[in-house]
């Protein structure tokens, strides 16, 4: 008998569909009752209640153990969605406060596992966050009519000073992107979102715990389960002490008032930060509470920027105090002395261009050139550097050679501060000029970089660790503004030293200058009786008004405290930067201001600049 193939081959591929048909069946079975949780949420929630115990935030001290930022009781309103049954919505919306659409969208955010991702139905979801202690009362007196709806307490921030907003930062609720990064989080945590807050984060945060309760078929708390057995305390965060000194950084904002800049003081033995002030500047506390929101957001939309921190994200032309650099790096590269004279005839004067500059004695050599803020010193320095081909070869070589010093210094990267968001500021290279001018350009080209003009930007944080560096003779400590975390060590950067490519010899002839510059040059204003200081003022150009600046330390000899300040549209650097930076150094090495200099700082305080009304 003939054999149908056809039949065959039917059979097989009938059976086979049998068998894959299964396989998915017994493959979905797995993953419902193996795999997925649910199930396992759904039967555990009818006997258990996980209840997540929120550690206490670490708090923050300055340098001198007054406590700067604190916690308070704060409480969160939780809900299970499956315990939900016949709620009385409007109820609900009156005793919290709520209208109904906010009601609507919350639940419909909680359920979206988009920006969700860990919901589920059988867990607790966080509904509204940091409610009072005089709202949570009012809830709670309510709460046996919303099944489904619990108190879970926490801790929010507290600020003891108006100040310091830009270093503290502040903490909100995670975002998706949060939860996505560290799973450690879940929708209703909090997290740090600037300054220290979030640098810090994983320190101040501590380690969430929790408590096992066990419920009855009613949903009912019977207590806890084996006694707590299986209960896990909340570990709090660790505490920070800060290199700021609050009375210092007080200062700093009302000598800044009414003007738009920065001011930066470093201790140049340790790195650590002293005080660090950006105007204009914002009540830390506004960012505190169910307000954060509307509150942030008005500080976003104002043309001011309040909420940029210019110490650390201002990039500035430096103007004269970046000739500290300049004459260093001469010295160090052979291409002057310290009695190396530079003629200056109202500037520098060479092959039709001409840089200006004040009325002083000419020539003169390096000292009294840094007193002096003389320009046509520095831009001839520069202008024979880029030409020293017999030493270079090239000016692309004398221009790299040029950077490298600069960089060494702390300029052109950012500096590493532990604060987010820190900028590199600028420091052109060979092939920016290359680029730029076709590979053709010399010294002459480029002449404005020797007084801290054209292409070179940097940070106030920048300067002031330039002051650092000089009162150290040549290195610095990567500047930090936490002093000591709970139980652990620093990261090693904020304790190793950063030496730069000129040797302390060279340094010495700058600090002689620098003190020239006190005693009897550009910085007078900051000659105060008994503490030796060392300075320089810089006069930045611009598009409107110069910016005022000053950059310096004292004492000349041990030095504690290197200060730099930044007044943008504050003409002379002796018109703010100067007496601004004498007030703090004085504040901070007596302790306290002389009578007169109360004065002065009082003054300055009331001082205005118009800005104008156009946008910055």
């Amino acid at each position: 008998m003939k054999r149908d193939y056809n039949l065959e081959k039917r059979k097989y591929v009938l059976g086979g569909s049998v068998v894959i048909v299964v396989l998915i069946y017994l493959f979905r079975l797995f993953t419902l009752q193996i795999m997925s949780e649910d199930y396992k949420k759904n039967a555990d929630s009818n006997a258990f209640l996980n209840k997540t115990q929120y550690p206490s935030r670490g708090v923050m001290y300055d340098r001198n153990g007054k406590l700067l930022v604190y916690n308070q009781p704060a409480y969160d309103v939780t809900m299970v969605m499956k315990e939900i049954i016949n709620l009385d919505t409007l109820d609900l919306c009156r005793t919290l406060g709520i209208d109904k659409d906010y009601f609507e969208r919350r639940i419909r955010e909680l359920k979206d596992k988009r920006s969700n991702p860990g919901y589920s139905p059988y867990t607790h979801q966080v509904f509204m966050t940091q409610l009072s202690a005089e709202e949570c009362g009012v809830f709670q007196e309510k709460l046996f009519k919303f099944p489904g709806f619990y108190i879970q307490r926490r801790t929010i921030r507290q600020y003891n000073y108006n100040s310091a907003a830009h270093v503290l930062g502040d903490i909100a609720e995670v975002s998706k992107k949060d939860i996505e990064l560290d799973d450690y989080y879940v929708r209703g945590d909090f997290i740090g979102k600037q300054g220290i807050e979030r640098a810090y984060e994983k320190q101040l945060r501590g380690e969430k715990g929790v408590e096992i309760l066990l419920r009855d078929a009613r949903g009912r708390i019977q207590g806890r389960y084996m006694d707590g057995a299986l209960d896990k305390t909340p570990v709090a965060g660790k505490n920070l002490t800060l290199g700021i000194d609050i009375e210092l950084q007080q200062l700093a904002e009302r000598l800044l008032e009414g003007k738009i800049g920065s001011v930066v003081a470093i201790e140049p033995s340790t790195g650590e930060i002293l005080c660090m002030a950006s105007a204009p500047t914002f009540d830390p506390r506004l960012m505190v509470g169910r307000q954060r929101g509307k509150n942030h957001f008005e500080l976003a939309r104002d043309s001011w920027k309040p909420l940029l921190n210019r110490a650390i994200m201002g990039q500035f032309p430096p103007g004269s105090t970046f000739k500290t650099t300049q004459g260093l790096t001469f010295l160090e590269e052979g291409i002057i002395t310290p009695d190396t004279p530079y003629p200056c005839y109202g500037g520098f004067v060479h092959a039709g261009l001409r840089v200006g500059c004040h009325a002083h004695p000419a020539p003169l050599p390096l000292v009294p050139a840094i007193a002096t803020s003389c320009n046509g010193y520095f831009c001839w320095g520069l202008y024979h550097m880029i030409g020293a081909r017999k030493k270079y070869g090239s000016v692309q070589k004398a221009m790299s050679t040029w950077r490298d010093y600069m960089v060494s210094m702390g300029f052109g990267y950012p500096l590493g501060i532990d604060l987010p968001g820190e900028k590199r500021g600028m420091i052109p290279n060979d092939k920016y000029y290359d680029k730029n001018y076709n590979g053709s350009w010399n010294g002459l080209t480029i002449i404005s970089i020797a007084i801290g003009q054209g292409e070179v930007t940097a940070t106030p944080l920048q300067m002031a660790n330039l002051g650092a560096t000089i009162a150290n003779r040549g290195y610095f400590i990567t500047p930090h503004v936490v002093k000591e975390v709970e139980d652990e060590p620093l990261d090693s950067l904020y304790t190793t030293k950063r030496y730069t490519k000129v040797r302390e010899e060279h340094y010495e002839t700058v600090v002689q200058g620098m003190r020239a510059a006190v005693t009897g040059g550009t910085c007078r204003a900051a000659n105060l009786p008994g503490l030796d200081v060392c300075g320089k003022t810089g006069t930045a150009q611009n598009r409107g008004k110069d910016h005022s600046a000053f950059m310096g330390f004292a004492p000349m000899h041990n030095p504690k405290i290197a200060v730099a300040v930044y007044v943008e549209n504050g003409g002379w650097g002796a018109t703010y930067g100067v007496p601004i930076g004498a007030l703090i150094m004085e504040k901070y090495l007596n302790g306290e201001l002389s009578a007169q200099s109360e004065q002065k700082a009082r003054d300055i305080q009331m001082r205005r600049i118009d800005y104008g009304v156009h946008e910055r």
